[in-house]
């Protein structure tokens, strides 16, 4: 078998493995959720939070439409998602520097994504991605029944059903829900330093309101349209930045009426800017960075 090339890349560490099936050694290459969670293993893999694979557009069904290529996303844990911020930030670096050109569109299962290049373009490393529209009806997120999305817990009693020390009767009350091509949950509280999400992340995630499970977030505002953001990850856990879980954040102090439309959102790894258009659009903005490129052994891909 040969050796697959693939590249670690990051966001804010938000970290990747990406491997280009669109021509070369991995060209038609098929993995099953075994064989990525092996790859993504930090012990025993490369080690990332989330597996990214490019695919060529011709003939896709997710590029219908008009797309320079398609983006599939995996979590550690095997499963593919609909969406995420920092990975189409780094693939659209990717595509980029290959044309040479400041702008190229990346099919997902969310929908086509727009990156740009900002500044001096993909030689800076700060790239921009449209994520499209903000879906806030309870269908969308999707919730498991109807829902204020603004104010959730006054309408699933959240907080009361989870009876958890610390949910029920801690900091975590009164979320907001935001799907940015994938569900999150967003909780204002004093301090995100000081929320447990090792332990209060997973009953959050597999709650039954959330049907397709949910991305967890803890926020507390820092300065004028300033916020810091820590996340629990959907199938990764605890991770150093979430570009989707940015955006969500960001909307949901707009919502509340804490920022205004552009927000600087403060994350483990750094801060990411995010701005909600008036016309409904997400948009992100970040450094993305190359850690290495390497060649997968045989025996991770058996």
């Amino acid at each position: 078998m040969n050796r697959i090339p693939f590249l670690k890349m990051h966001g804010l560490g938000n970290d990747f493995v990406v491997i280009d099936r669109r021509s070369g050694p991995a060209r038609g290459l098929a993995l099953d959720a075994r064989q990525i969670r092996r790859i993504s293993d930090r012990r025993l893999g490369v080690g990332c939070d989330q597996f990214i694979l490019i695919d060529p557009a011709e003939d896709d069904p997710l590029a219908a439409g008009g797309a320079d290529a398609v983006m599939r996303i995996h979590n550690a844990d095997g499963g593919e998602v609909e969406a995420c911020g920092n990975a189409t930030r780094c693939v659209g670096f990717l595509l980029m520097a290959e044309t040479g050109l400041a702008r190229t569109t990346i099919a997902t299962a969310a929908g086509h994504l727009l990156a740009s290049a900002d500044g001096e373009g993909t030689a800076a490393g700060l790239i921009t991605v449209d994520m499209g529209p903000a879906r806030l009806d309870w269908q969308q997120i999707p919730l498991s029944g109807p829902a204020d999305t603004l104010h959730l817990a006054d309408t699933l009693r959240l907080a009361d059903t989870l009876r958890l020390d610390g949910v029920s009767e801690g900091p975590l009350t009164d979320p907001v829900a935001v799907n940015v091509g994938n569900p999150h949950v967003v909780f204002f509280v004093d301090d995100a330093e000081a929320v447990d999400l090792e332990r209060l992340g997973p009953p959050l995630e597999h709650h039954p309101a959330f049907p397709r499970r949910t991305n967890v977030e803890v926020v507390h505002l820092i300065g004028p349209d300033r916020i810091r953001m820590r996340v629990w990850e959907r199938g990764v856990g605890i991770t150093a930045a979430c570009g989707t879980g940015a955006c969500a954040a960001a909307i949901a102090a707009i919502r509340r009426g804490l920022t205004g439309r552009t927000v600087q959102v403060v994350l483990d790894g750094g801060p990411l800017s995010i701005t909600w258009t008036d016309d409904n659009r997400v948009l992100m903005s970040g450094p993305v960075a190359t850690s290495f490129e390497g060649t997968l052994d045989p025996s991770l891909l058996a």
